[in-house]
């Protein structure tokens, strides 16, 4: 394989995000649409050790934005294919273990220049199934990009293990080897770049794996397969097993031969997940790891000197980017009562600028929500939301066509209601009034999560208090608490936000690996 240079390795940088107001892009992206469109309703089989296998039993991939069109059929794994993969993965991995770290490294620069080359095309796949409006669909594709990028530069740096001491005549080293085989469960949310990120994390640590993704969007995640298929991964590396949690989800968590589960998703599953790989299946010589990110309450904290626009705006971007569909979204503002009836005015405001309608739209900033599941929850909160606080906008939706929910703001919320506690995963954010600054820390941090969070002040003593009190995971000033960059901010949180497994960070690889010291006697 051609390998690249160690000073072309060293050269990380961001994919760059693309700018829909030149022309020439805006046309290139509606060209991926049309071409996305004319390949909708396709049959995508399973993938086992290389082999293609179409199921009677299929999971019908449907537009969230309109519920009567089908974005794809994706045959649906039993336990006894589930058993299959894990075979195959079982024997490929005695290979594939043994690969050049380099080599391995390759094949993911390969696949972040074929994705590269047809960005447009996997940011319309989001768009369709996804239902993510352009801006976040590109943002969404970069972060795939960034993740392949990035993880192989790291794979490449610690291939050599660390140093450690030597005594006179002896030879210590420090060297990682692989786990064995991961069971990947990747989310609907960023249906391209979480699942692409924990699985070629994965894979380039000298794993082999089992991907299964959310039921949601499991066309995405066939288009993946196949690019790593294009790139070089050799077969029975990456097997492709769409499925019901509860059949062969539970079954490869509890499988003896499973040595780490992969997931991001709710706390609910994450912590059954988390249980059941906790216990010692008869067979099993080794302790299952678990990585785990599993959603948060996060909170945007507005002191009394910030730059109240740059507030609003920090509050209901970060609110109601994707419909609210993220770990990291801003669920709660909690204000300085000298600013807040000001703060609240000015998000009221600019939340009714925003556009929702089909993510089809260049001019679309919020489009549905991802299933009637999450419609029904979402709705329903923000009954809970008109008892518990004031309605100041949204509050309406529908399902006839699509999962369409208004962006909402619910003000006057108590810091202990549920609107204030629970994840909702939708466009509701709750608004609290503090008394001063104790009490906002002390609401930033009075939910069972630790994942992002944001404070707006102008106030330096706020700002390093807020840096050792402020309990998350990824804690950012004047700005909105989204948006983390791979290899810029590395992403994960604490508490019931999972296992702190930070995302794009230079530690993140070695959750995926085991560390061997060995010692020659010169």
């Amino acid at each position: 394989m051609n390998t690249m240079n160690i000073n072309e390795i060293k050269q990380y940088k961001h994919e760059p995000f693309t700018d829909f107001t030149i022309a020439e892009n805006k046309d290139a992206f509606e060209s991926a649409l049309e071409l996305v469109q004319s390949e909708l309703g396709k049959d995508y089989p399973l993938v086992i050790g290389g082999e293609l296998i179409t199921t009677e039993d299929q999971i019908q991939s449907i537009n969230p934005a309109n519920k009567a069109e089908i974005i794809g059929r994706v045959s649906k794994a039993d336990q006894d294919l589930a058993e299959k993969a894990m075979q195959a993965a079982l024997s490929t991995f005695n290979t594939w273990k043994k690969e050049a770290p380099e080599a391995r490294a390759d094949i993911l620069f390969r696949a972040a220049d074929i994705i590269r080359r047809r960005k447009h095309e996997f940011s319309a796949y989001l768009v369709k199934e996804a239902g993510k409006p352009w801006k976040e669909a590109d943002a969404d594709t970069a972060e795939a990009i960034d993740f392949l990028e990035y993880y192989a530069r790291q794979m490449v740096q610690l291939k050599d293990g660390a140093p450690v001491e030597s005594r006179e005549g002896e030879e210590n080293k420090f060297n990682y080897i692989p786990l064995g085989v991961g069971v990947i469960i990747s989310p609907f949310n960023f249906p391209l770049a979480i699942m692409a990120g924990t699985a070629a994390a994965a894979i380039v640590a000298g794993n082999t794996v089992l991907l299964k993704p959310a039921n949601n969007t499991p066309v995405i995640a066939a288009k993946f397969v196949e690019v790593m298929k294009e790139a070089g991964l050799p077969d029975g590396v990456l097997n492709y097993v769409p499925g019901s949690g509860s059949e062969i989800g539970d079954y490869l968590v509890d499988h003896p031969k499973t040595r780490f589960v992969s997931f991001t998703g709710s706390r609910e599953v994450g912590c059954r997940i988390y249980e059941r790989a906790a216990k010692v299946q008869p067979g099993q010589i080794w302790l299952k790891r678990v990585i785990a990110e599993m959603g948060g309450k996060d909170t945007v904290v507005v002191d009394k000197d910030a730059d109240l626009d740059l507030a609003a705006s920090s509050i209901v971007y970060s609110a109601f980017g994707f419909s609210g569909q993220k770990c990291s979204a801003g669920s709660r503002a909690v204000v300085h009562q000298d600013v807040y009836d000001i703060v609240l005015e000015k998000a009221v405001a600019l939340t009714k600028t925003l556009t929702m309608g089909s993510p089809e739209d260049v001019n679309t900033y919020m489009g549905p929500v991802i299933d009637q599941a999450s419609f029904n929850k979402i709705t329903k909160y923000i009954e809970i939301g008109k008892e518990e606080g004031r309605l100041m906008t949204g509050g309406e939706a529908d399902d006839s066509k699509g999962y369409f929910i208004q962006p909402t703001i619910i003000a006057d919320v108590d810091e202990k209601a549920r609107l204030m506690q629970e994840e909702i995963f939708g466009p509701v954010v709750a608004f609290c009034k503090a008394r001063d600054f104790d009490h906002m820390m002390e609401i930033a941090n009075n939910t069972d999560y630790g994942l992002t969070g944001a404070l707006l002040s102008n106030t330096p003593e706020h700002i390093e208090r807020a840096k050792e009190e402020f309990h998350v995971g990824n804690l950012y000033f004047n700005r909105g608490c989204t948006g983390a960059i791979v290899g810029y901010q590395p992403f994960g949180g604490f508490n019931m936000s999972g296992t702190d497994s930070k995302a794009g960070g230079p530690d993140y690889l070695i959750l995926h690996l085991q560390a061997k010291t060995t010692s020659t006697t010169l």
